[in-house]
């Protein structure tokens, strides 16, 4: 009897928090974030939610989940079948937001989210070979491919090329969003624009090196109002 009563107090808690997180909801879409790192991106993300007063009740980031790209998808859809399993309204949208470098599992992520229900909900944000060549799009536009040469990765040669133009850049840097976002008016722009003609440019060039998306969930969180 007691263990019953346990349940169902437990149950209604559950039941409440979820009442009040939906009535402080705004009315647009949930959305998911989840990114490999633990800083850099979900800081990004953070703060550019911030600056256009997106309510955090509607977006979610997330950075615990390891470096390793199938792990960052595996997370996404396993705090997706959480909401969709509470009380709360489930997820609109879950992004994957991983880097290439070295990962030898990239591939089996991107096939991962492209194979995973429902359709239209999961999306896989990927950088190639990382997340500081979006950065890097904000002062310089380049398509010259990055490759890993003695100790230095892939993803490390783009941070130095990133801190040529950025000297107190480092991974894990806080206002990265408001630094980029407040270097002159529209850079935000230029970098979206470079993004899509260097994603177009690699594709004519059937490769994705070097590539972004995170354009995509930029401008989708630009607009979500």
């Amino acid at each position: 009897m007691g263990s019953d009563n346990l349940f169902h107090k437990r149950k209604q808690k559950a039941a409440a928090t979820a009442q009040r997180r939906k009535a402080s909801r705004q009315p647009y879409d949930k959305v998911l974030i989840v990114c490999e790192g633990e800083k850099t991106e979900p800081l990004y993300f953070k703060e550019l939610i911030d600056h256009y007063e997106i309510h955090t009740a509607n977006v979610r980031i997330s950075g615990q989940c390891g470096s390793d790209p199938v792990s960052v998808v595996d997370h996404g859809i396993q705090l997706y079948q959480d909401e969709k399993n509470s009380p709360s309204e489930p997820f609109d949208r879950v992004y994957c937001v991983f880097d290439r470098d070295a990962h030898t599992n990239y591939l089996q992520a991107l096939d991962k989210i492209k194979h995973t229900k429902p359709d239209d909900t999961f999306f896989a944000i990927p950088s190639v070979p990382c997340f500081e060549y979006w950065l890097l799009l904000h002062f310089n536009y380049t398509t010259a491919p990055y490759t890993s040469v003695d100790s230095v990765s892939a993803g490390n040669a783009v941070v130095k090329e990133l801190q040529r133009y950025w000297p107190e850049y480092q991974k894990g840097s806080r206002d990265t969003f408001n630094y980029t976002f407040n270097l002159q008016k529209d850079e935000l722009a230029s970098a979206k624009q470079n993004a899509v003609r260097s994603l177009a440019q690699a594709q004519q060039n059937h490769t994705d090196n070097p590539s972004t998306t995170i354009h995509l969930v930029v401008d989708y969180l630009q607009k979500i109002k």
